[in-house]
């Protein structure tokens, strides 16, 4: 063998082939980047939906469970009529558009400005009763409970009288710097219960006959009555039902979408269902929130809405 065949043998890459492979190798690696990305943002797309709808479920749970309390008295308190000229606040009444104060028994709302958060979102008050297990046990019924989970109201074993009730104010405010759906049992500061809820609507099925059916839906405003307690009370009692709206949003960064969306709590249908839910239930003029227009921020939202029908009796 020659020197020169040896030398031949032992020749490397030109430069034009190092290039050419450096090429190729940098497009293969690019490829498999962006789908490791591509399926990176897809798992991040559909945990945020998993959660959207996991945290829909346990804020419907909560609120129904509330809600199916509404009225509840002990069967010592529940055999006998309330007086109709009682001035003790409703089991179930609330507020358009609003942030709650609570003094003592009484709860009361200002308006949310167009820029704070959870800005068009109601205020759902609702008032039950913790019964005693059974007649001189001395001790509380814990199948009732608060928005808190508590079963005992006034720093006391049992109830004392007809109006020892536990309160439940749901409500929308930041928390942690997100809209959360909110508790407040009394004057102390609120407690999230559900992050992410961006919005919450609220009306109430009238029974204007007093034959245990739903006639139609209102606005909190439209019952109250400016000046007349005693009014205002009368039209809460009359609530047989409760319909809900709730719009959840997600993290930044959960969809590679960024598109503004318009949203409506109660479902698109608005005008149709209107003729059988009254005109409260397209009317976005007096309420905001029925209609939201949503930003484009890549977060992933989510609409849900449910009916409760109350068990019992409001005027007990």
């Amino acid at each position: 063998m020659t020197s020169d065949t040896l030398t031949n043998k032992q020749q490397g890459l030109t430069l034009i082939e190092l290039l050419v492979a450096l090429v190729i190798s940098s497009v293969i690696a690019l490829a498999a980047f962006s789908a490791i990305v591509v399926s990176r943002q897809g798992f991040a797309t559909v945990d945020a939906a998993s959660q959207l709808r996991d945290n829909a479920r346990f804020a419907t749970d909560i609120i129904q469970r509330l809600a199916l309390q509404t009225g509840y008295q002990d069967v010592i308190y529940a055999a006998t009529t309330r007086p109709a000229s009682s001035t003790e606040p409703a089991n179930v009444s609330g507020f358009t558009n609003g942030t709650p104060s609570i003094s003592g028994i009484l709860v009361t709302s200002t308006a949310k400005a167009a820029s704070a958060v959870g800005y068009g979102s109601d205020v759902l008050v609702l008032r039950y009763q913790a019964p005693e297990t059974y007649p001189g046990s001395g001790r509380v019924d814990k199948g009732i409970i608060d928005c808190m989970g508590r079963s005992k109201t006034n720093d006391t074993a049992i109830p004392i009288d007809r109006d020892d009730r536990l309160l439940s104010v749901l409500y929308v405010a930041e928390s942690r710097g997100q809209p959360a759906l909110m508790c407040r049992t009394g004057t102390a500061a609120g407690q999230p219960l559900v992050e992410g809820v961006e919005n919450f609507q609220v009306l109430y099925g009238i029974d204007g006959d007093n034959d245990s059916v739903t006639d139609r839906y209102m606005r909190a405003d439209q019952l109250i009555v400016s000046g007349n307690d005693v009014a205002t009370k009368a039209n809460w009692d009359m609530v047989r039902s409760i319909k809900i709206g709730l719009i959840l949003r997600s993290s930044v960064g959960a969809t590679q979408e960024s598109a503004s969306q318009t949203l409506y709590p109660f479902g698109n249908a608005r005008s149709s269902a209107s003729a059988t839910m009254g005109s409260a239930f397209a009317n976005a003029t007096n309420d905001p929130g029925t209609v939201v227009s949503a930003p484009a921020d890549r977060r992933l939202r989510l609409q849900t809405s449910f009916t409760i029908h109350l068990r019992n009796e409001q005027n007990l």
